[in-house]
């Protein structure tokens, strides 16, 4: 059986692997990867509104990646719609950048998983030397938060050079045209990074478990020498 410490500290890089594989799960099902508002050229264009009317033809957007919600006013009153990813609107995206994101983020959640299991083994068992003991979870961690970074690069350059925003927001609008004013990265974005964070936490929890903890000996209390002089009082 591994020392205390060693159970202690393969036990809290357990709960970070857990903690990334959650992480990621919730960022690939939630539809807050990114938050704008939206103006409706067209209409504001057709009524010729000035700046006080602007704010009848603004309207707000969210999409993640796999779908989305879009809520827009053209005059006609507030208009609510969902927005799906696949199979159509991939087509219009730069759909391989989009499909890299998906595929980095699986991968990486699969590695964290094998990160999991292994420190599991490890706190169960006396740790290895090899690639089944400290060196596998370093090697593990650190795939999985690259994966989970170039997941997390790939949709910034989608969002920020390809106006990914934009063509979510104007998907499917034969008759008006929408303006992205501001779009920003809302907090499903943030859980991806969030993950990055988890998996090099655990190679420093780790790196701890090389660390023995003090332990205070116990004096024994000297015993008394008796010499032969005593023995003759």
């Amino acid at each position: 059986m591994p020392s205390l410490w060693k159970r202690i500290t393969f036990s809290v890089a357990s709960l970070l692997c857990v903690g990334s594989v959650v992480l990621s799960v919730v960022a690939l099902s939630t539809e807050r990867w990114v938050t704008g508002r939206i103006l409706c050229k067209t209409g504001a264009e057709i009524v010729n509104a000035s700046h006080p009317e602007m704010d009848q033809f603004m309207g707000d957007i969210n999409y993640g990646l796999f779908q989305g919600e879009k809520t827009k006013k053209c005059g006609l009153g507030m208009r609510r719609s969902t927005i799906y990813i696949f199979p159509k609107l991939v087509q219009t995206l730069n759909g391989g950048l989009h499909m890299m994101v998906i595929l980095f983020l699986f991968v990486a959640i699969g590695f964290a998983l094998v990160s999991l299991s292994f420190s599991v083994y490890n706190a169960c068992k006396v740790p290895y030397q090899s690639i089944k003991g400290r060196k596998g979870l370093y090697l593990w961690n650190v795939i999985a938060g690259m994966l989970h970074a170039l997941g997390v690069l790939c949709f910034l350059a989608a969002m920020k050079q390809h106006s990914l925003t934009e063509r979510v927001a104007n998907y499917q609008e034969n008759i008006f045209v929408l303006v992205v004013l501001d779009d920003s990265l809302d907090w499903s974005f943030w859980l991806g990074v969030g993950s990055i964070a988890t998996h090099f936490a655990a190679c420093v929890v780790v790196a701890m478990s090389h660390f023995k903890l003090l332990r205070h000996e116990v004096k024994k209390p000297e015993q008394p020498t008796i010499s032969a002089v005593d023995l003759l009082y």
